[in-house]
């Protein structure tokens, strides 16, 4: 057990020029650590996550994979994190939050969800592709940095339990780990489920998709308290018409939270903007 004694001989034993067992023990572990790494870099070496070309390190895109993602950027709307023509200055809301404001109060995503990032996004939902969950943590992270510094607590959207089985995952709660691993944002993975098992989006027009999640969450008893008063972050992996965020944040809204916001991977639908 190291006690504050043993810090404080350490620390003498630091200001008369001799490291202490167990600094030279953590210096060994890194070693080895250093050497564990560089082996498993020759067996299984860094490969791109999008076309699996040789790269520098794991868990990153090469340059011509990135350069096929369009990543979202300022300026955007602030509701609904759509790309905006030109900046205005200062908070900017677009036409469409104007015309239809959602029921959470703003949305983030990384890019639009076409190409590379519409094949990753497949290849994670349905097959099993969760090699690049670090590469999505960060690029989360990068994207709702407002949202999650603002956020209590964090909250994937939940799959229906029939389609949890048969997928055996729930890829926002997948994105939700990474998120709250990297940020250290406490995470409620039951404070929201599913009330019904609802039709797949894909395909249905906004009517449709409003009207096939209505009533779709709830958040259960005995979790209200993981969600009074508080900020909630809710993580999706792709936003289409927003339906489903704004019938989840309704069900949260419900339970006493204090505001909902949406950070997801990607946002459909949106028109890149700019070079």
């Amino acid at each position: 057990m190291i006690t504050d004694d043993t810090i404080a001989d350490a620390g003498s034993e630091l200001r008369g020029g001799r490291a202490p067992w167990f600094a030279s023990l953590a210096a060994l572990r890194m070693g080895w650590a250093r050497v564990f790494s560089g082996l498993a870099d020759v067996i299984l070496p860094p490969s791109c996550v999008g076309c699996q070309a040789r790269v520098l390190a794991h868990d990153t895109l090469c340059p011509s994979c990135w350069r096929d993602i369009d990543f979202i950027r300022a300026p955007l709307c602030d509701r609904l994190g759509i790309p905006l023509p030109y900046d205005t200055g200062g908070v900017m809301i677009s036409a469409a939050a104007v015309a239809d404001p959602p029921d959470f109060d703003r949305a983030r995503a990384v890019a639009l969800y076409n190409g590379l990032m519409r094949r990753l996004i497949h290849d994670l939902k349905y097959k099993d592709a969760l090699h690049a969950r670090r590469l999505f943590g960060r690029w989360l992270i990068v994207a709702g940095n407002e949202l999650i510094g603002d956020c209590d607590v964090i909250v994937a959207v939940p799959l229906a339990r029939g389609r949890l089985i048969s997928r055996r995952f729930n890829q926002a709660q997948i994105l939700a780990n990474e998120i709250a691993g990297l940020s250290g944002k406490p995470i409620a993975p039951l404070a929201l489920v599913r009330t019904k098992r609802t039709r797949q989006q894909v395909g249905l027009s906004r009517a449709e998709r409003q009207r096939n999640v209505a009533g779709a969450f709830l958040v259960p008893p005995g979790q209200e308290s993981r969600i009074a008063g508080k900020a909630v972050l809710l993580i999706d992996d792709v936003i289409t018409t927003g339906a489903t965020a704004s019938a989840a944040a309704r069900a949260l809204k419900k339970a006493g939270a204090s505001r909902i916001d949406i950070l997801a991977l990607a946002i459909a639908g949106s028109t890149p903007v700019g070079p």
